[in-house]
């Protein structure tokens, strides 16, 4: 069995839904970030941190890769050109989805107050804004962003569409708004949206 440390409010929901989509045994344990026990495993204080086999695993997209690679689910093969496609949407996802969202997080509440600068939340909003107007190109008429199969970058931009709500960030309309509702309407992520975690076991 897996054991996920972290909370569902963080990026380990992304482990969690992975898990659920591969079907996969897991126990969450609940840490906070920046927490005595999220240090415990991860210096930065990180999470999520995915334990296998008496390793700790950090960082949520590498985690979920892993556990696509290692189990034969939601990735091409290592090597394929479908492999290098979903890679790119992957780096896409972090990079111009993920980021500004990020941004925006650190300026409301994860910075220490004295260093928030509220302005930089509508450069975020821009940079969001931006970047769905890519995505729309580059989804195409597809299903899912590689084609047919759900992927790992499907289920990042799948989480990030989430946190966007949250933070009251615009979602686009049109294919771009129907491919991100499929996405979240996925029976897994209702799964790990509801799991149930545990306090942190050590060691």
């Amino acid at each position: 069995m897996y054991r996920v440390i972290g909370t569902l409010g963080t990026r380990a929901l992304r482990v969690i839904w992975a898990l659920e989509e591969l079907g996969l045994p897991y126990r969450l344990e609940e840490a906070a970030p920046a927490s005595a026990e999220a240090r415990a495993y991860n210096p930065s204080g990180k999470v999520p941190v995915l334990i296998a086999e008496g390793v700790a695993l950090t960082d949520s997209v590498a985690i979920v890769q892993f556990l696509a690679d290692r189990h034969g689910g939601l990735t091409w093969p290592a090597g394929s050109l479908e492999r290098g496609r979903q890679d790119g949407f992957t780096q896409f996802a972090v990079d111009e989805v993920d980021g500004p969202l990020w941004t925006a997080a650190k300026h409301s509440f994860a910075l220490p107050e004295a260093l928030r600068m509220p302005a930089v939340k509508a450069t975020a909003r821009a940079e969001f804004a931006r970047a769905m107007a890519i995505l729309a190109k580059r989804l195409g008429g597809n299903v899912f962003v590689t084609g047919d199969r759900f992927t790992v970058p499907d289920l990042i931009l799948g989480h990030c569409a989430g946190w966007a709500v949250a933070a009251r960030f615009a979602l686009p309309e049109g294919p771009v708004g129907t491919y991100l509702e499929r996405v979240r309407a996925r029976p897994a992520l209702r799964r790990a949206m509801a799991a149930q975690p545990t306090r942190p076991a050590h060691g």
